[in-house]
């Protein structure tokens, strides 16, 4: 059944053209990526189909039983708002029904207390009842507590302002209000933006058992390929659709153009060759020929031209280069530990960090958000210092590091000076001519930074570290805001790349190409795989499993009978001595921070109790137990300290 369909969609802004005569149908349970270079439109189409802006010409089409759930890349959350403040928002018609109700009830009470006929009422309350339990009015309060904890929203973030979460945070707060709504079509306009790994597979598995109707415009190939059925291309403002994954579509998108280039250069060919004809026969001047010429003339009028096929937008040329070349070995840390904050406010994000980096290397930072990898990175290039730790730095090692905020960019520059002002050795033609091979034609080189989307910041950020020379790049989420050809350009680029490589990155078609190892940071340091990310995740469900096997041997006392130890067995077959070594370090590491973790405990306990004596001294005091406001203050602190006592001895019961 077909639930969307758009008729000559044209969208234009002045003279300018985003979107011509496109047109499209979409069936029920379609899952639809739309795609195309950063600004081609895809994001404008969604508005249309939702309603946010209306096209310039044409038609769209939407099934009346069908109901729309839209998640922007912006979301529009009050920021003053706590998280369960913006999801009951969305159950607030229910909260109107459930104070009718209520006063009805109130009324009903009232009739039967003087004695008046309250039969239409009672009648009325029945009516608004049922409707109120079909629609979940009994149930929707621990739905909402429901669906926020499958997002990972425990309660204690049920009262933190939106302001205070990060992007990855917000995505997952707006996912889980769509899943609350209840639609059953879904327009998602890059939905895997800010996502760690491991958010991202939890995404792809939901949406993979929803039921209903999905349109998304991402960038993301891998996600592509998981969630889609059918991709939407929108290229030189047309729409080219191709049933399949991104994989099939690269493929056939591919035969396509070279099916209509050769379509065209052959009806070309016989062009020239009908003119050439012509030519020759009008020129031998005899009646004869002159009437065949005419008559191959009027074949050549009559003939559909093919157009010329459209050409690639503009390619990004991009090729890094180092000055210089390091030395083998580029660096080495060990033992690298970084906090923040101080006392109870401490957090520590990692430790134990230890990593040898060779010349030539490619290799890729993955973790969870908010576990300290740009951190990392900033540390390496001495702009944070860490709390414990050595990092040595390999001979001739220069550093070149892309940010994913681009503070490295001056939002009040235009792009031309910024680049001439870093690199004042390049004329200003040979600059115009460098930021062309990076799509920043024309007056685009006079545009202010700020005035700039996120994908033309990235390219002109990369475009620096392109100029700068330097053999070890540092690179913090660096696909983030490019398009899906500018991508590949990029990844081509720093495979050939004869330098170092560092990036930080939860593209999983970037790690499936790029990197020579893969390194994992947690609390606890690095976990090293050295492959791609299919090895990547192929070792990892591996070490996972080993970690069951090994806490469930320690659960029965550290001894197997027969049955244990062919399992045991198995499992050694399945792990190397290496990953076996390396879950004996990890278990190592965490047996030590345990063991920090108490003694820090145990210290505060002891100050507490140091302060918690000294206070009822105090308030034994003559003079104090005479002074009420201070007899307040000390009780009140009394107060709080018993209360963090009480909830350290808990903690301390744990270890």
């Amino acid at each position: 059944m077909i639930v969307l369909s758009a008729k000559d969609i044209t969208k234009t802004y002045g003279v300018d053209t985003i979107l011509d005569g496109i047109s499209f149908h979409v069936n029920e349970g379609d899952r639809v990526g739309i795609i195309g270079e950063n600004g081609a439109g895809k994001t404008t189409l969604l508005k249309i189909l939702t309603g946010e802006s209306e096209a310039s010409s044409g038609d769209v089409f939407v099934s009346q039983d069908i109901t729309v759930g839209y998640l922007r890349q912006q979301d529009d959350f009050n920021s003053e708002n706590t998280v369960m403040q913006e999801v009951e928002e969305i159950f607030r018609p229910l909260e109107e029904m459930e104070k009718k109700l209520l006063a009805v009830s109130e009324n009903i009470a009232r009739a039967a207390e003087t004695g008046e006929d309250s039969e239409s009422l009672i009648h009325r309350y029945d009516e608004m009842q049922v409707e109120f339990e079909a629609r979940g009015g009994y149930t929707y309060k621990s739905e909402m507590k429901g669906v926020l904890n499958s997002m990972a929203f425990t309660d204690d973030y049920f009262d933190k302002p939106v302001s205070m979460l990060s992007g990855g945070e917000r995505t997952r707060l707006s996912l889980a209000c769509l899943l609350l709504k209840k639609p059953n079509m879904l327009y998602l306009d890059e939905p895997t933006n800010h996502l760690d790994i491991g958010t991202l597979k939890w995404l792809e598995q939901y949406l993979k058992s929803y039921s209903g109707t999905i349109l998304i415009v991402s960038h993301d190939r891998y996600f592509l390929d998981q969630t889609v059925n059918r991709i939407f291309e929108i290229d030189h403002k047309k729409l080219h659709i191709y049933e399949g994954n991104y994989s099939d579509y690269a493929q056939k998108r591919a035969a396509r153009r070279e099916e209509e280039l050769r379509a065209f250069r052959k009806q070309q060919s016989e062009i020239d060759k009908q003119e050439e004809m012509i030519r020759r026969f009008k020129q031998r001047g005899t009646e004869k020929l002159a009437k065949r010429a005419h008559s191959r003339e009027m074949k050549l009028q009559s003939m559909e031209r093919i157009d010329r096929p459209e050409g690639e937008h503009g390619r990004m040329k991009i090729h890094f280069k180092e000055n210089f070349e390091s030395g083998k070995d580029v660096l080495h840390i060990e033992d690298l530990a970084k906090s923040f904050g101080y006392g109870s406010n401490k957090r520590e994000l990692f430790r134990g960090v230890d990593i040898d980096i060779r010349r030539g290397e490619k290799i890729c930072i993955v973790g969870a958000n908010g576990i300290g990898k740009t951190t990392f990175m900033r540390i390496i290039l001495g702009e944070l210092t860490p709390n414990e730790g050595y990092i040595k730095k390999g001979h001739n090692v220069e550093f070149g590091y892309y940010d994913q905020t681009q503070q490295i960019l001056d939002e009040n520059k235009t792009v031309i000076d910024e680049l001439h002002d870093a690199y004042r050795l390049y004329t200003d033609t040979e600059i115009r001519s460098i930021l062309g091979r990076f799509l920043f034609r024309g007056d685009m080189v006079f545009l202010p930074i700020r005035s700039l989307s996120g994908g033309e910041k990235a390219r002109l950020s990369l475009l620096k570290l392109m100029l700068s020379g330097a053999n070890v790049l540092l690179l913090d989420e660096p696909t983030n805001h490019l398009d899906i050809d500018s991508k590949e350009i990029f990844e081509d680029a720093l495979i050939e790349f004869p330098g170092t490589a560092i990036v930080v990155s939860h593209d999983r078609y970037f790690l499936g190409k790029v990197p020579t190892r893969i390194m994992e940071l947690s609390a606890d340091g690095f976990t090293e795989y050295l492959g791609k990310y299919d090895y990547y995740c192929e070792k990892k469900a591996q070490i996972e499993s080993g970690k069951k096997y090994l806490g469930e041997l320690a659960g029965a006392g550290g001894s197997a009978d027969g049955d244990g130890q062919d399992a045991a067995a198995g499992q050694e077959k399945e792990l190397s001595n290496a990953e076996l070594r390396m879950l004996r370090k990890e278990q190592e590491a965490k047996e030590r921070r345990e063991k920090r973790e108490q003694e820090a405990l145990e210290a505060e306990i002891e100050e507490l109790e140091i302060r918690e004596h000294d206070i009822e001294e105090e308030m034994l005091d003559e003079e104090v137990m005479n002074d009420y406001h201070r007899l307040n203050e000390l009780n009140d602190e009394l107060i709080v300290i018993k209360d963090k006592l009480s909830k350290n001895y808990q903690k301390w019961l744990q270890y």
